[in-house]
């Protein structure tokens, strides 16, 4: 049982909620109710949010490539540094490095993750006697720490458009249409838990040619599909010097965008391509922490959102794992840009509520997860909010305060109904960090 001063319910803020779970969902909703003796109670209770892009082994670099080299620094150079990391770890590392990372997760207010998955071979680029033995590793990670797993097997077959002979630093992600076929089938083998999920992920359009995105369309019709796209400019400018369009046009020209579509980043967009997007249904996928990080540039988040476009955010490259820091700074890039304030809140309304719930209802669609509310029948993932000063304060301030304050924090996390997180730390972190610390001894020795 637990009791909330406050929840955000489907019908918006009430107080004095007592909550029943029960097989990993909620039985029942009690408003207006007083707590029991033995309840877990709370200040301020929401739903979990979904993250929806995610690398989980660049978790164990983090903060490792703050280093300029000559020349101008970029996220090509950074590219360089992750290719190195991944041609390092064995599956035992990567399956600790995930661990770690979705531990971090559930602990900041995620309970689902979009794994992005293109680690796919062994150091050499031969395949693992089990070819899913890394996928495997990243559904053991999973549930060990209980987060909802959304996995995205990622198919990556060349270096760049023409299509260019992937490069050496490239050897373990590379799939053929077949093989590729085999790893999703195995992957919807591995789902064993009713939260889980498999989706896939063409890497991008320079990693797929026209005919294998068509392909791939075709064979996994139905299924939620996942793509990096126009991240940066460099490859705006490959695409227009190869196809005569920039990415987000040619793809909505030759490929079938529709609402079972993530797309990652779409930062560089004309207009046209930003209306386009939103009038398609699909989900544009933000990482606004790691897009800063790398240099990428600026999504155009206002007009999007004012022509009904649907957004999830994600962590990325994890070099920062927090659910407000990633609102907050997706808020921020807007007010430093316009140079003005609260640029993504309706008028007269809180902008961590709309950046809040905007990024709940997107993350469900892009991860097809149920609807992330607070209500009977639905998955009892839930994330507890503390207010150590214990102001009165109404519940969209309680998520403005998380979102752009400092006195806010998690608390408490149920995912799947499983009590993960107490008093803000996973109840398996001191097992899964030591694990954690071994593998980056192992693979930075």
């Amino acid at each position: 049982m637990i009791f909330a001063k406050q929840a955000l319910l489907p019908g918006g803020w009430q107080a004095n909620i007592r909550l029943t779970l029960d097989g990993g969902h909620v039985l029942s909703v009690e408003t207006g109710a007083a707590p029991f003796h033995g309840d877990v109670t709370v200040d301020c209770l929401v739903p979990g949010m979904p993250n929806a892009h995610s690398h989980a082994f660049q978790r164990g670099f983090s903060g490792m490539t703050e280093r300029r080299g000559a020349g101008r620094d970029s996220f090509w150079t950074w590219r360089e540094m992750m290719y190195r990391f991944a041609l390092s770890v064995q599956p035992e590392d990567v399956q600790a490095l995930a661990e770690m990372a979705y531990v971090e997760m559930l602990e900041a207010g995620y309970t689902r993750v979009g794994e992005f998955h293109y680690l796919h071979h062994d150091t050499d680029g031969s395949f693992y006697d089990n070819p899913a033995e890394l996928s495997a590793r990243i559904f053991a990670a999973a549930h060990e720490t209980g987060i909802a797993l959304t996995h995205l097997p990622v198919f990556y077959a060349h270096g760049g458009f023409g299509p260019v002979q992937a490069d050496d630093g490239q050897r373990r992600f590379l799939h053929g249409l077949d093989t590729f076929g085999e790893l999703v089938e195995a992957c919807d083998a591995m789902v064993t838990r009713p939260q889980d999920r498999v989706g896939y992920a063409p890497h991008s359009l320079r990693a797929a040619s026209q005919e294998e995105l068509a392909r791939l369309a075709q064979a996994f019709h139905g299924r939620k599909t996942h793509i990096h796209i126009a991240e940066q400019m460099k490859e705006v400018e490959d695409c227009l010097a190869f196809h005569g369009q920039r990415p987000v046009a040619w793809a909505m020209d030759n490929l079938p965008v529709d609402a079972n579509w993530c797309l990652i980043h779409a930062t560089h967009l004309t207009d046209e391509e930003r209306r386009a997007i939103a009038s398609s249904g699909a989900v544009a996928g933000l990482c606004p922490v790691t897009e800063a990080n790398l240099g990428d540039g600026m999504f155009p988040a206002i007009s999007y959102l004012a022509e009904g476009g649907r957004i999830a955010i994600g962590t990325d490259s994890n070099i920062r794992i927090d659910v407000a820091e990633e609102l907050r700074t997706l808020e921020y890039g807007q007010r430093l840009f316009h140079r003005a304030r609260n640029m993504l809140a309706g008028e007269g309304g809180s902008t961590g509520r709309r950046l809040f719930e905007a990024s709940l209802t997107g993350g469900a669609q892009a991860l097809d997860a149920p609807p992330p509310v607070i209500a009977p029948g639905m998955p009892a993932d839930l994330v507890a909010l503390c207010d150590p000063l214990t102001l009165v304060a109404e519940g969209d301030q309680m998520l403005d305060r998380w979102i752009f304050g400092r006195d806010m924090a998690v608390s408490d996390v149920w995912a799947g109904g499983r009590h993960v997180v107490t008093d803000g730390r996973h109840v398996c972190r001191d097992r899964i960090q030591m694990r954690f610390a071994e593998a980056l001894g192992r693979v930075l020795a």
